[in-house]
Order: structure tokens, then C-alpha cells, then sequence
């Protein structure tokens, strides 16, 4: 199944994302579900006042714990001690 058919414009949906300045910074961030103002065809992702295609490049989880649990099975490291990383 393509992702586009996972989702519905006006959806909110929580994706982890990077910070393209400085990439071993990270965070889960809320998203919105919208139609794709250039190709009218497909989905878009609408955060930071910007649009973002929206493709399996994308984690994209439907509730914000599901985000934050992969979150931190991502970048929780062991030597951390268990220590919440607000990078």
C-alpha cells in the first residue's frame, strides 16, 4: 500500500524530525495531512510554514506516543542511563 492511501487531508500526524542545521539534533513534531499544492494529486506534510511531500522517507505515526516511544528507541542510547536527551 502506498502511503498517500494511509492518509486523509486534515489528519494531524507526528513525524521525527531532524534539524537540518545540526543533525544529531532531533524531535518529534506535529504535522498536518494536506493536499499536495503542486501536484493536486497527492499528500503533503504541512510543518514549519512549509510543505513536504509526503513518502516512505517520512516516520509517520498516527498519535504522538507512538512517536515519542520510536523516538526514543531511536535516540535513547543505553550509556545515557535512561536520561531523557532534549537536544
Amino acid at each position: 500500500m502506498e502511503i498517500n492511501q494511509s492518509f486523509q487531508p486534515g489528519e494531524v500526524v507526528y513525524i521525527i524530525i531532524r534539524n537540518p542545521h545540526a543533525q544529531d539534533v532531533a524531535h518529534v513534531q506535529q504535522a498536518a495531512v494536506v493536499q499536495d499544492p503542486e501536484s493536486h494529486t497527492g499528500l503533503s506534510l504541512f510543518i514549519h510554514e512549509t510543505y513536504f511531500p509526503l513518502t516512505e522517507e517520512f516516520a509517520v505515526y498516527q498519535t504522538e506516543e507512538e512517536a515519542e516511544q520510536a523516538y526514543q528507541e531511536a535516540f535513547d542510547s543505553p550509556d545515557t542511563g535512561g536520561e531523557t536527551y532534549y537536544g
